[in-house]
């Protein structure tokens, strides 16, 4: 089992923080940018092509509420079944900084911010 730390390089593309999820922790997922299986994820591919590390870098759209990417049906169910807010977190990171957020996230062990 890994242990939890602060690393800028395991904050998803949408502002998850890998570190902290359970199934990184596991070893049983590599964390975003390293999970080819993901490559279903828009966002994720959004961030690929663009070369961002997270959505908080986007200079395309101005208000993150705004992506279609980040705002289809499809996250927003995840959001709401898991009650995540990653306009929030991608906000804080935008705010702070990646490598802020990933220390933060590490020390408080949270995958995500909620509503």
């Amino acid at each position: 089992m890994k242990e939890i730390v602060a690393d800028e390089k395991l904050v998803a593309c949408c502002g998850l923080y890998c570190g902290a999820c359970q199934l990184y922790i596991w070893g049983k997922c590599p964390g975003c940018m390293k999970n080819e299986r993901a490559s279903w994820c828009k966002v994720r591919s959004c961030c690929i092509e663009h070369n961002y590390t997270t959505c908080a870098d986007c200079e395309i759209i101005d208000y993150f509420s705004n992506c279609s990417k980040l705002t289809n049906p499809v996250t927003k169910i995840i959001g709401f079944l898991l009650d995540t807010n990653r306009i929030a977190c991608l906000i804080r990171i935008k705010k702070i900084g990646c490598a802020a957020y990933a220390k933060n996230m590490s020390e408080t062990r949270r995958v995500f911010l909620r509503k």
